[in-house]
């Protein structure tokens, strides 16, 4: 039984977050693929097999193992940079180091065609703890985060855990969700320097109508999209379909700051979204190419008739592989 003791000031600082990143998430996948799974994941596990040769039991790193090469790897889940490699949701491929040939392969096969739907499930979820911060505060937040975790005022319970007492001496809490998390009900991330702010991951499997939706086939439009500008930009321009703010587009893509600002000023040169400041904040909003981008239709001019000589748009809006 893990035990997580707040104090005042953390009970000010706790918030939510749409997602812990594409790594820490892979880093779950990976540990689900080599464990039975129930009915939620059975459509996404068949599907994974048909791209990925299944795990051999016992094979490959544990589960506490893989996560702390996602978070040395890919950055503190608090957006905050670390390790040697820059976070794979701003590459688009899982970072170069230990983790080569492992996380990869899995964020690419199990992973990445299920991003932005995975995304869309993750921001509807917050937004429903969202509503129990308002109804009761940050304790209705804590005593609701699972079924199976505990909230006795001052101190939240992880069973299924390491033992031990966690202090967070008023740096707060970022609790998030995960759809990927099946081994055990929360895991607490904190970079091994004790930096940033810890980041409590809560299970939270789809239902049988929501697994539908998201292990859907991705149809050939996704594919060839995210193949063009990359899983994360892709998921990026539909995200803009509503106008957002450079930190409300990290939220929603679950990467840090800095790098949902590197890849709206990569879509920003290529014309497929565009950006205008206001007060002290950039608000994005994906452009006429890029909704004729994401809608797989051809690219119109500005003004007049259709061009029928103009390349097509999957030609002319190619970004660089990153």
């Amino acid at each position: 039984m893990q035990r997580i003791h707040f104090s005042s000031a953390d009970l000010a600082r706790t918030r939510l977050r749409t997602s812990a990143g594409p790594l820490v998430e892979t880093a779950f996948a990976a540990v689900l693929l080599g464990r039975g799974v129930g009915a939620p994941y059975a459509g996404w596990r068949r599907q994974v097999s048909k791209r990925l040769p299944p795990p051999r039991p016992g094979q490959g790193p544990g589960a506490d193992e893989l996560v702390r090469r996602a978070v040395e790897y890919g950055g503190a889940t608090d957006g905050t940079p670390s390790g040697p490699a820059a976070s794979a949701s701003a590459r688009d491929t899982a970072p170069a180091g230990p983790s080569r040939g492992e996380l990869p392969d899995i964020w690419r096969a199990a992973v990445a065609p299920y991003w932005d739907k995975v995304l869309e499930y993750l921001e509807a979820d917050c937004e429903a703890r969202g509503r129990a911060v308002m109804a009761g505060g940050v304790e209705q937040l804590l005593s609701t985060a699972h079924p199976r975790i505990t909230w006795t005022s001052p101190v939240l319970e992880i069973p299924g855990g390491p033992d031990g007492d966690v202090v967070l001496g008023g740096r707060g809490l970022v609790l998030t969700p995960s759809v990927f998390l099946n081994h055990r009900p929360g895991q607490l991330i904190w970079p091994l320097d004790g930096s940033g702010r810890p980041t409590l991951v809560v299970s939270a499997p789809p239902r049988a109508h929501e697994a539908a939706v998201l292990w859907a086939e991705p149809d050939e439009t996704t594919e060839a999209l995210g193949a063009l500008v990359g899983q994360t930009r892709a998921a990026a321009l539909r995200v803009l379909r509503a106008a957002c703010t450079t930190s409300e587009l990290a939220d929603r893509l679950g990467i840090s700051p800095a790098g949902a600002s590197q890849h709206a000023a990569v879509l920003r040169r290529t014309g497929l979204i565009t950006s205008r400041r206001v007060r002290n904040s950039m608000l994005h909003s994906v452009s006429p190419l890029g909704l004729a981008l994401l809608d797989g239709r051809p690219a119109r001019p500005a003004n007049g008739p259709r061009d029928a000589r103009r390349e097509p748009l999957t030609r002319a809006a190619v970004l660089p592989a990153v």
